[in-house]
Formats: structure tokens, sequence, C-alpha cells
């Protein structure tokens, strides 16, 4: 049996249920330039103290850099196989879908670079 008071029991709020900071334009814009223009826009994000202190940037500035390296170094070697070289524009593929997905506000996880990324303590 319960008995009916004037007051309406108040829900309880946990601190884990507020969302972050919102994830602005210009954040996302930031986020798409350094996946397409790797490794360089991540470097320069580096440097530039307001940029480099957001979140969702400073999620993907040090795994857009690594990944930038990563393609340059791969993209260097298969074109000294001849027929391979031909094929290697379709690598940058991967940073076009990459961008999409960190267009949406989403943080993407690069399968291998953002877990090395985490353990190394760069992000």
């Amino acid at each position: 049996m319960t008995i009916p008071t004037d007051q309406e029991p108040t829900p309880e709020v946990m601190p884990e249920s507020f969302p972050g900071p919102a994830v602005s334009g210009d954040d996302r814009l930031w986020v798409v330039l350094c996946f397409l223009f790797t490794p360089i826009i991540p470097l320069i994000t580096l440097f530039l103290e307001d940029k480099k202190n957001r979140p969702f940037i400073k999620y993907h500035t040090v795994p857009t850099l690594i990944l930038g390296v990563v393609e340059v170094v791969v993209v260097g070697l298969l074109q000294l196989i001849p027929v391979v070289g031909c094929l290697t524009p379709l690598i940058w593929i991967i940073n076009i879908i990459f961008a999409i997905k960190a267009n949406k506000g989403v943080n993407v996880e690069i399968p291998v670079i953002t877990s090395f990324a985490k353990g190394q303590n760069w992000m």
C-alpha cells in the first residue's frame, strides 16, 4: 500500500547522461580537411592552439597525421611496382570514406592507428 503525497518524486539525474560538448560545424570541417589533406593539415592543426584543444579535433588530429605518413610510405613503395603503381590513387578513397563519417560528427576509429595512438597517450 502506497501513501499518497503532495510532492512528485524527483528523477535521479546521472552525471554521465549529459552530452559532452557539442561538435560544431567548424570542428567537423577541420577534421574533414585533416582526412582529405593528410599529413599537411593535421600538422598545421597541432600548431593552432584554439583548434588542438577542441575535443573532436583533438581526437582525430594525431591518427590522421599517422594515417597520412603511412599512406605516403605505402604509396611510395607501391609506385615502384609497375602494374600496382597505377592503382595507388585508389588508396585515397579510404580518406574520403573516413571524412564522410567524420562530417556526421562521429568519432572515427581508424582500425590499427587509433588504438596505437591511444596506447601511446598521444590523444
